[in-house]
């Protein structure tokens, strides 16, 4: 008896693309490489008065989104993405309303930026309408200039930041520099140059929802607590790991911040501590302290479902409001690929704590708790 027999075509696989990089294996941003003095020296800003331009802002955001043409939510708590809108064309008000869509949706994707063609002074032209604009004490800044711009670089001929993270994961959840006295507010990192394939995405948590996750009763316990912020951290790597040729331009810095802050324009409250640079709750022993910090950087780490991933590619520029997210670099590519970008920093305000208020009515306005009875 025949057998039938039937003939299946089976398709090339199609290639797999790649990030835009250079045939000779160069940065694509020569301009942007990292340059290192360790004899450099920069003055603190000190105290100043800060206006944040969200106050300005049409709620309705007419002047961000008049190009548009499409918006798409990366997760329900945190993360827009905005096509069709150029950061470089953006008007005042525009900037206005960009910085109160940051603070609402914590952190925003704009692609196919010219935003890292458009030179040093105009970068910071458009970033100083958020305010003063920050110097890091020891990361390095362009070789041409500027030493606002923050150079994030990892390539096989600079393995500075894989050295910092040697022998620890290199998943550290964070805000920047919240050991400043008045800590960043809206941020911009542009992207210039990405790893081949895949991977160097940005990790990003909500702290206003890590903070309306917690059961009412136990968020009144974190309202009016303090505690200490320090860099010492990073000091003490920088030196351990660069010995004669570490950068060290500024001196430790100590702070002292809200547990819980509210942010100035909404108003939303937000859990303000973070593993990198939160060491001890004020007036709490050394053991009581550890036990709560460990509880809430295990919540802003574990929760996933207040979390969202910025991928990217050359091009693309990520605002985010550092008062209401905290984020985390991955370093999950294949060590020697190229990262290169350039994070420009405006410092806001003082953060402001959080009222404690003992029956404010927010566990009955909280719609899944009343449900489950949590009440």
């Amino acid at each position: 008896m025949a057998i039938a027999t039937q003939t299946v075509t089976v398709e090339a696989p199609k290639a797999k693309v790649q990030r835009a990089r250079n045939a000779d294996g160069s940065a694509l941003y020569p301009d942007y490489l990292p340059f290192y003095d360790p004899l450099e020296k920069v003055e603190d800003i000190g105290e100043f008065e800060h206006f944040d331009p969200g106050h300005r802002a049409d709620p309705k955001l007419p002047n961000l989104l008049a190009t548009a043409t499409k918006i798409v939510d990366l997760s329900p708590s945190v993360g827009t993405e905005v096509f069709g809108v150029q950061l470089s064309q953006l008007s005042p008000e525009g900037l206005d309303e960009l910085a109160l869509y940051a603070a609402q949706r914590g952190a925003l994707v704009f692609r196919d930026q010219d935003f890292g063609d458009i030179g040093f002074e105009k970068q910071k032209d458009i970033v100083r309408h958020f305010g003063p604009l920050h110097v890091h004490g020891w990361a390095p800044h362009p070789a041409a200039g500027s030493p606002e711009h923050m150079i994030i670089y990892d390539h096989a001929e600079d393995l500075r930041v894989r050295k910092s993270w040697r022998g620890r994961s290199p998943v550290q959840w964070h805000t920047d520099q919240s050991p400043e006295s008045q800590p960043p507010g809206t941020t911009f990192i542009c992207m210039l140059e990405s790893p081949v394939a895949a991977g160097g995405d940005t990790l990003v948590s909500s702290s206003v929802q890590a903070f309306k996750s917690l059961s009412p009763r136990f968020r009144k316990r974190l309202e009016g607590l303090t505690a200490i912020h320090t860099n010492n951290d990073g000091v003490t790597q920088e030196i351990k790991n660069n010995g004669d040729g570490a950068v060290m331009r500024r001196a430790e810095l100590v702070q002292e911040h809200p547990v819980v802050i509210v942010h100035p324009v909404t108003k939303e409250k937000a859990l303000y501590v973070n593993p990198v640079y939160t060491k001890r709750i004020v007036g709490f022993d050394e053991e009581e302290s550890d036990y709560l910090l460990k509880f809430l950087f295990d919540h802003i780490a574990k929760r996933q479902d207040f979390q969202c991933r910025i991928r990217y590619e050359a091009g693309t520029v990520l605002v985010w409001d550092q008062r209401v997210v905290n984020h985390s670099q991955t370093l999950d590519y294949p060590a020697g690929e190229r990262r290169h970008a350039f994070r420009l920093t405006p410092l806001a305000g003082k953060p402001i704590p959080a009222k404690i208020e003992e029956d404010d009515g927010e566990c009955a306005r909280d719609y899944a708790r009343v449900q489950l009875g949590l009440c």
